[in-house]
């Protein structure tokens, strides 16, 4: 293969006109070599107007289009007004949509505001609120439109998601509310013993694993896992203009990608919940039967009749709605990331720490709730 020819010096003619410049296109271009000739000192400034004249461009391949972007793309940060209307069409419309927007590269800060001070924060807190209110208002409205029929969502994203998120969640799920009742038993019991109440412990372990923890940890557990999944596939999509490219066919973001992994999270969050449960009601019988001598089937007896529908539902309620926070937190962070890859790690940790964070907010709130209401 040939190697790459030298352009003349001739090639790229740079002249005054008027109040701007022109850039004179000359010869034949045809397997041109970087670096084209740069501009003359001191070159076109920001607002100056630099015209390209390809009256004299003799031939040209596909190659040009890159060249000449190498050397039009700094004067277009610069903020310099390119006129591409000369060049032929082959040329023209590749660098209308490569190049950048004027004054790209550099952005005008204020010298005397200092957004690392408490109003930058609380400015970005306040602009971050409203995004996020924002981002569910569409959620909202995205699933009126799956209600009407009318939403761009396929079943079988909606079926993959759920098997991501119910089955092979399952182990992770077994072992750590295996382990909070196993040690909700051991230290139920290690208090109640001191007054000869061990029968009892069955009524701690079962009340709070199928109140809170089997709904808490579930939705702990999910915002680490699948949480920062989320956010860390809608934000590869978003760096790689995929997002981008589904807005330009007309789909919905919102209804393609965010309503499967949703609902995907919502139907399964009962599920995990209430095995979670059972499996932290459960890890609680060895250390009962074998360090505090109560009986298998009075622990058992116990838990039956510690068991009441006003327990589960409001432990399936909060744990659904712990999880439903989870999704709209990984989703929101993916779809608003940035678009290199240390702004979607960056979204992908956002997205586990604001889950988090919304789960002990609702937590909190939830339970002051039932309790005022007598429940």
């Amino acid at each position: 293969m040939d190697a790459p020819k030298a352009l003349d010096s001739d090639a790229v003619r740079w002249s005054r006109r008027g109040q701007g410049w022109q850039l004179a296109l000359q010869g034949d271009w045809r397997g041109c070599a970087l670096p084209l000739p740069e501009p003359p000192v001191p070159g076109p400034g920001a607002g100056e107007s630099v015209v390209l004249d390809s009256q004299d461009l003799s031939g040209w391949d596909r190659n040009a289009a890159p060249r000449l972007w190498a050397l039009l793309a700094p004067l277009r940060r610069g903020g310099a007004v390119l006129d591409l209307s000369a060049l032929p069409e082959a040329l023209r419309a590749p660098l209308e949509l490569a190049l950048p927007a004027p004054g790209s590269a550099v952005e005008a800060v204020p010298e005397h505001v200092d957004d690392g001070g408490i109003l930058g924060k609380l400015r970005a807190g306040w602009e971050d609120a409203l995004q996020t209110a924002a981002f569910v208002g569409e959620v909202v409205l995205a699933l009126s439109r799956l209600l009407r029929g009318k939403a761009a969502m396929r079943a079988s994203d909606y079926f993959r998601q759920l098997d991501l998120v119910g089955p092979m969640s399952l182990p992770i799920v077994s072992l750590t509310c295996f382990l909070i009742g196993l040690m909700l038993a051991y230290m139920g019991g290690a208090q109640l013993e001191r007054i000869g109440a061990q029968s009892f412990i069955a009524d701690v372990v079962t009340v709070g694993m199928v109140r809170e923890l089997a709904g808490l940890m579930t939705g702990v557990i999910l915002a680490g896992r699948v949480g920062a999944a989320f956010a860390a596939q809608l934000g590869s999509m978003r760096a790689n203009e995929e997002i981008d490219a589904l807005r330009a066919l007309g789909i919905d973001p919102i209804d393609y990608l965010v309503l499967p992994r949703l609902l995907a999270m919502l139907t399964m969050a009962p599920l995990l919940i209430a095995y979670a449960a059972l499996v932290g009601v459960l890890a609680g019988l060895p250390p009962v039967v074998g360090i505090y001598g109560v009986p298998a089937w009075e622990y058992l007896h116990e838990c039956e009749q510690a068991m009441t529908w006003t327990h589960l539902w409001i432990g399936l309620f909060k744990g659904t709605m712990y999880i439903g926070l989870v999704a709209l937190a990984g989703c929101r962070e993916g779809l608003h990331a940035g678009r290199d890859a240390q702004s979607v790690g960056a979204a992908t940790t956002t997205a586990v720490v604001k889950g988090l964070l919304w789960i002990v907010v609702a937590a909190s709130a939830s339970t002051v709730l039932f309790q005022s209401l007598g429940f």
